[in-house]
């Protein structure tokens, strides 16, 4: 197991080892790119630290206990974290390992104690389906053994930063499981500093964007000064557009001590144009030549001294929009511009000023506001999240902001100069995140309509295409932006018990106070963030379907009934048929939003056992205004054994399609509680009898023209969705997390089936 390893020994496959930044510095010095020469500390000396100081499990623990949404108590905890790491002694041979070589690395620079780069590189970091930018620690101008050991240290603690762990939970990545690799380079001195994108960041076109700024490239990167940008037409090299700022501030090294200082940017610099048009040529083609190597769009860092450019980092472009925003767009003439930047990440947004000065004001930022700050910082992303679009006085469009906005798929206009100055609190106002524009008032509808639209990762546009539609499950309409992102033909299931629970108020409790208008409201702000999403792509909404248990911490739910086994108990369309006024509440939703234009949406009726459940249901549906199998889609999932066995008498009563829920369908036909532990290791979807259910019942459906889908756990499996393809299953609905694996696996079962189909033509 190697310890330390040099650029010349590793290549872009050693992410594992190097981490993204010493993966990406190995292969570019392999391919004759200018790097400034250096090591790095490998992912195994980490984790060689982590267990011979025996710290592991004492972070594990905070982290077990931590709630990351708690935005004092996830900053309290990355403190705690990093502070251990950083006051624990390395132990000597490790130490030892690191100090050797950098002196081997000063030996090869020709200077004694040289001043290098130490950048932490996690082993995760910069693939392709995950960026994370911005969540651990550069450190400039490091000098001397004693220096680098106590860096070092703090690159490891970076891992555990307030974004890096809110990042890690919200993407289910383990924390035990992701390592940290440190980059040691030599420093360069640079003059001038920024970013090239390979591509246009945001849309994917063929223009090559440079930013750069005076000093230390610390300052564009930050976001602390807003820097000179320039267009590059790849294919011809022609300069497309220039926009020339003031520049204020740049970032130089002490000549005493090596020390990084934020000076005032002389008079006649700030407002000259930082690169000629012989360096942006030389930056293009270096540029060019990365991309070509890599075969995909890069993000990278670059810094010239004495005339020279050196390349400082290569990584993929993850945050492309290969998608057009929709919708109408406002022109400067309609409405008052107030302030305009650079557009960062596309799409309009619209909300309530929040300016926020220090993280301690972060809480005042809830949904559906406008983030106003000097800039971002990692520590402000649970606060992003909430917004609906974000507004900065600095910065350009590779800054902080830039990108987390644009992973988010926030709108956001970056290096407006004046926003936190000229935007009153709490004012109403709309930003375009494609023109860079401030307007006064709202201007749009549905906050986040416009950017719904939007991002769509690359790895959508080479999805196969597949006859069998693949869709997705959305539990939360806040997750519709990241379900909808994965391509998915549509909405599977689109669960109610989110919506209708969180508010902490019993769905009966509102009916019986008078107030069915308020939950039906919530219901369709709910609804239609989901809708308007994936519009006009169908759209399955589920009616509630939540076991007694979950109501009973509800204000409104002291007189919930006490159940031995709430998953056989009074739930799904059972109960709603016994409240039929929670029922006919969400009919009443799902009506409006018709009329609203949104006829993307279906009925799903859950738990039903017999067809009279069917035929109430529709009553009550009709009395809400709705005409089921007329004007909206009505169908039913089959969770039951009854259900299964008696389809034909479902079909007759009439159903636009089924869709198969195998948790429930599992535990009734095995008689297993899906909940109970001393029985979970019988507990398998993949049951013949399961199996047998599902055949028969796509059979069935096949012959009447009803449509069928499965939205259990199953949908999720590819041994499982092969089998359901080859049966004839019209679509699968699968979690996000597995859409893009299911479509592969659909896609390879069709191939199979035409191919099988094909040979038998040439036999006959």
């Amino acid at each position: 197991m190697e310890y330390v390893e040099f650029f010349e020994e590793l290549k872009k496959e050693d992410v594992d080892i190097a981490g993204g930044k010493g993966a990406n510095l190995g292969e570019l010095t392999q391919a004759g790119i200018p790097v400034p020469p250096g090591f790095v500390i490998t992912s195994a000396t980490y984790q060689k630290f982590m267990d011979e100081t025996g710290i592991t499990q004492k972070i594990m623990d905070i982290l077990d206990a931590l709630d990351v949404n708690n935005n004092k108590e996830l900053q309290e905890s990355a403190r705690e974290i990093k502070k251990i790491i950083i006051e624990t002694e390395i132990p000597d041979e490790i130490s030892s390992l690191i100090i050797e070589s950098y002196n081997a690395l000063c030996h090869r620079i020709g200077k004694e104690n040289a001043f290098v780069a130490v950048r932490s590189s996690a082993t995760a970091e910069d693939l392709p389906e995950a960026s994370f930018a911005g969540q651990q620690d550069t450190y400039l101008n490091v000098k001397g053994p004693e220096d680098m050991i106590k860096y070092v240290r703090k690159c490891w603690a970076s891992l555990f930063g307030a974004r890096a762990i809110f990042y890690r939970e919200e993407n289910n990545f383990d924390h035990s499981k992701v390592y940290i690799a440190v980059v040691v380079q030599e420093m360069v001195d640079a003059e001038k500093a920024g970013v090239m994108f390979t591509v246009h960041p945001s849309t994917g076109e063929e223009k090559i964007l440079i930013e750069g700024a005076w000093g230390l490239g610390e300052a564009v990167v930050s976001g602390t000064v807003t820097p000179d940008t320039y267009w590059v037409d790849k294919a011809t090299g022609e300069i497309l557009r220039k926009q020339i700022s003031e520049k204020n501030i740049m970032f130089q090294k002490k000549s005493e001590n090596g020390q990084t200082v934020k000076v005032p940017v002389p008079e006649d610099l700030k407002n000259k144009q930082v690169l000629n048009e012989d360096e942006i040529a030389q930056l293009v083609e270096l540029g060019k030549r990365i991309q070509e190597h890599y075969q995909f769009p890069q993000d990278t860092e670059w810094a010239i001294e004495n005339g020279k450019i050196f390349m400082l980092q290569s990584r993929p472009v993850t945050t492309l929009d290969m998608g057009t925003a929709s919708g109408e767009a406002l022109h400067e003439g309609d409405r008052t511009v107030i302030t305009k930047g650079l557009g960062a990440s596309p799409g309009m947004a619209a909300g309530s000023v929040k300016i926020i000065k220090t993280t301690d004001e972060l809480d005042k930022v809830q949904e559906g506001d406008i983030l106003v700050t000097v800039m971002t910082t990692p520590d402000m992303v649970p606060a992003m999240k909430r917004a609906n679009g974000i507004i900065t006085d600095e910065g350009g469009v590779t800054c902080h902001a830039a990108i987390v906005s644009r992973e988010l798929g926030i709108p956001c206009v970056v290096g407006t100069g004046d926003a936190t100055s000229i935007l009153p609190e709490n004012s109403k106002v709309t930003l375009d995140g494609n023109k860079g524009i401030v307007w006064e008032g709202l201007l749009v509808e549905t906050a986040k309509k416009e950017e719904t639209t939007t991002a769509q990762p690359s790895v959508v546009l080479q999805a196969p295409l597949t006859v069998t539609e693949v869709k997705v499950n959305v539990s939360m309409s806040e997750a519709a932006k990241k379900a909808a992102a994965t391509g998915a033909d549509g909405v599977g299931l689109l669960r109610t018990e989110h919506m209708m629970l969180t508010t902490g108020v019993h769905p009966k409790k509102y009916i019986q106070e008078g107030n069915e208008a308020e939950l039906v409201k919530v219901l369709v702000e709910n609804i239609l963030k989901v809708a308007d999403t994936f519009y006009p792509k169908t759209v399955w909404y589920r009616t509630l379907d939540a076991p007694t248990d979950e109501f009973q911490s509800l204000d409104g739910g002291e007189d919930e009934p006490y159940e031995h086994n709430p998953m056989l108990g009074w739930r799904g369309i059972r109960r709603e048929l016994d409240e039929p006024e929670i029922l006919l509440a969400e009919f009443k939703a799902i009506k409006k939003l018709h009329e609203q234009g949104y006829t993307n949406i279906g009925i799903m009726l859950p738990l039903v056992q017999h067809p009279d459940e069917l035929k109430e249901a529709k009553k009550i549906a009709r009395q809400a205004g709705l005409k089921p199998q007329k004007n909206i889609e009505f169908g039913i999932m089959v969770e039951t054994p009854a259900a299964a066995l008696t389809i034909e008498d479902f079909i007759a009563e009439g159903i636009d399609f089924v869709s198969f829920g195998t948790n429930d369908l599992t535990q009734y036909t095995l008689a297993i509680d899906r909940n109970n532990e001393n029985v979970a290791d019988l507990y398998t979807e993949s049951h013949p009898a399961v199996l047998k259910l599902i055949e028969r019942v796509i059979i069935e459906c096949n012959k009447a023209g009803v449509k069928t889908s499965i939205c259990g756990q199953a949908g999720s499996m590819p041994a499982i969705v092969e089998k359901l393809v080859e049966l004839g299953i019209t679509s699968v609905s699968a979690n996000t997390d597995a859409v893009a694996t299911v479509r592969e696996t659909v896609a390879r079962v069709e191939q199979k089936l035409l191919l099988k189909a094909a040979r038998k033509m040439m036999q006959e």
